[in-house]
């Protein structure tokens, strides 16, 4: 019998054997180094199925870690030593996330104290610590009330990292918007520049999602899924190169990218800034040292914005900030991304997996914290999405590859049973940070 025919996995499960994950593995690592070739990956997983076969397995099956030992082996032995450390950290980084210890690179939402019990004592003074109190408030009609607390709150976040900025001024030349996916980087974004452009100061943004390669060369799973969230799926290269430019005083020609069709398309602006102007950058990974390499930090100031919710479900438990951005991500793709919501749950594990390496690991670098969590938010988030979160927690609730999906969508169900779902949408201000995930928004999406 074949080896190649099926794997044994780490819980003694024997599932088919599929080579396109190893090259997804292989791509994933050598694109963490800046490497791009598909073909590489493609003829290491070969290398791999080979030695498999000659090792006739007879009735039994090669293991995850046998497999994985043997993609190091040929990824040395092939000359790919950048691509083989990046796949033996990835490896090891699992390893201690499965045995409950800390990664090496990964890191917890280390969040400083003050921030959460700033937050926590917000919800304190409104009455809305629990699910239970989120019931409450849409029962007893003080849900409007609560829609006005929690958007006076952000702004009360908004104008004290403006106070922040405005104490770096003039010296600050990149305003960096930081923080992991559907933050409200974008709406935290237009309203700083409001504040700073009353204060006189020209603002140039610059739109880093339009310098992503194009969706194509990126690694793609099993599934047909891309792996677009790291920073190496962005041409940093080419983003820095523009910013020593418009430092300097000198034009860029902005690339346009295309979400829809998922490539770069032309150019979408020329931009020049003068001598005294900001550059915004609002994006994922702008706290990643290879975006802004070679700009001294005293002319950058960097902003971290994260939901930091402090509310607790009827088990005790503090609702995750993660999946309350996956909600507002499901209805982000659904507006203006041409994508549904089964696609972004599928996706979220590569959201999450680029946050904590990536993204959360970048926070002790960022000069002031936003917290874009608005307490009601969760009620509406309920009335768009629960058809689909029922649905997805049905399908996915035997799939072992879908696995994360299945879980993230049965503890969202079961959210969703503790919170009452909001239809009146006309109480969200225009000029909210949720409008920039459900639609009617103020500012350019």
């Amino acid at each position: 019998m074949a080896a190649t025919q099926n794997i044994v996995k780490r819980n003694g499960r024997i599932v088919p054997f599929d080579k396109s994950k190893i090259v997804f593995a292989i791509f994933q690592a050598a694109v963490a180094v800046g490497g791009r070739d598909r073909s590489v990956a493609e003829h290491i997983a070969d290398a791999v199925v080979a030695m498999l076969d000659a090792r006739n397995y007879k009735d039994s099956f090669p293991t995850v870690e046998e497999v994985q030992d043997l993609v190091e082996k040929c990824l040395i032995e092939n000359g790919h030593a950048k691509t083989a450390k990046a796949f033996i950290v990835y490896r090891y980084e699992h390893a201690l996330k499965r045995q409950g210890k800390q990664s090496l690179t990964y890191s917890s939402e280390n969040i400083p104290y003050r921030k959460l019990w700033e937050a926590l004592s917000w919800a304190a003074d409104n009455q809305c610590i629990t699910t239970h109190d989120l019931e409450e408030s849409a029962d007893s009609g003080k849900f409007s009330r609560l829609v006005e607390a929690s958007e006076a709150f952000y702004q009360s976040e908004i104008d004290a990292a403006f106070k922040k900025i405005e104490n770096s001024l003039p010296g600050t030349r990149i305003l960096i918007i930081a923080g992991p996916s559907s933050s409200g980087k974008t709406t935290t974004t237009a309203k700083l520049k409001e504040l700073l452009e009353k204060k006189g100061f020209f603002l140039a943004p610059l739109a880093i999602d339009n310098y992503f390669y194009n969706l194509e060369d990126h690694p793609k799973d099993s599934h047909g899924d891309h792996d677009f969230e790291t920073p190496q799926a962005i041409e940093l290269s080419l983003v820095n190169d523009h910013l020593h430019k418009l430092l300097d005083g000198k034009k860029v020609d902005i690339p346009f990218y295309d979400f829809k069709k998922g490539k770069r398309n032309g150019i979408s602006a020329s931009l020049a800034i003068p001598k005294n102007g900001i550059i915004l950058i609002d994006s994922l990974h702008g706290l990643y040292d290879g975006m802004t390499a070679g700009i001294p930090d005293s002319a950058k100031f960097k902003l971290y914005i994260e939901t930091l919710l402090q509310m607790k479900d009827s088990k005790k438990n503090f609702i995750r900030w993660t999946d309350i951005r996956m909600l507002r991500r499901m209805i982000r793709d659904m507006q203006f991304r041409n994508y549904d919501p089964r696609h972004t749950i599928l996706h979220w594990h590569h959201v999450r997996r680029s946050e904590l390496r990536y993204i959360v690991s970048q926070l002790k670098n960022a000069d002031t914290i936003v917290n874009s969590s608005l307490a009601y938010e969760l009620c509406i988030l309920k009335q768009l999405l629960h058809g689909f979160i029922d649905s997805f927690a049905a399908e996915f609730s035997d799939d072992p590859d879908r696995e994360d999906a299945g879980e993230r969508a049965v503890r969202i169900k079961n959210l969703f049973a503790e919170i009452p779902a909001w239809q009146n949408e006309q109480l969200v201000p225009d000029t909210s940070l949720l409008r920039e995930f459900i639609g009617g928004s103020v500012y350019e999406q």
